[in-house]
């Protein structure tokens, strides 16, 4: 019965030796899947902050700092601005980057957008 149990306790280290970088790897794309999305909502924010900026103040630079203030590295694409009244829209990009060990340089970095609207004030 003791030979029965080890030779148990030496398959249950194989198998675990086997399934666990496979766990590792799953676990380390959802976090990689996460950071993503963290981005995503970080990039919706900075689209929003863009848009109020730009919807108040006609220099174009100024939104572009406002985006880049909330998420660093997020680049504004506006076109002119509209008469007083009229929606004026914001995308703004952003390069996720993939980071994370093992999966980061297997994954390419997802281009993000994001894009929000506002009535222009004077």
């Amino acid at each position: 019965m003791t030979g029965d149990r080890r030779r148990q306790a030496g398959q249950t280290t194989a198998e675990l030796a086997l399934i666990f970088p496979v766990v590792l790897l799953l676990a380390l794309v959802l976090v990689q899947a996460a950071l993503v999305l963290r981005d995503q909502l970080a990039l919706t924010n900075a689209a929003r902050e863009a848009a109020r900026v730009a919807s108040v103040d006609p220099d174009p630079a100024r939104a572009e700092r406002a985006a880049a203030a909330v998420l660093p590295g997020a680049t504004v694409e506006a076109r002119r601005r509209p008469p007083v009244g009229e929606l004026f829209t914001v995308r703004v990009r952003y390069r996720s980057p993939t980071a994370v060990p093992l999966v980061g340089p297997l994954l390419p970095d997802p281009q993000l957008t994001a894009q929000a609207a506002m009535r222009v004030e004077r």
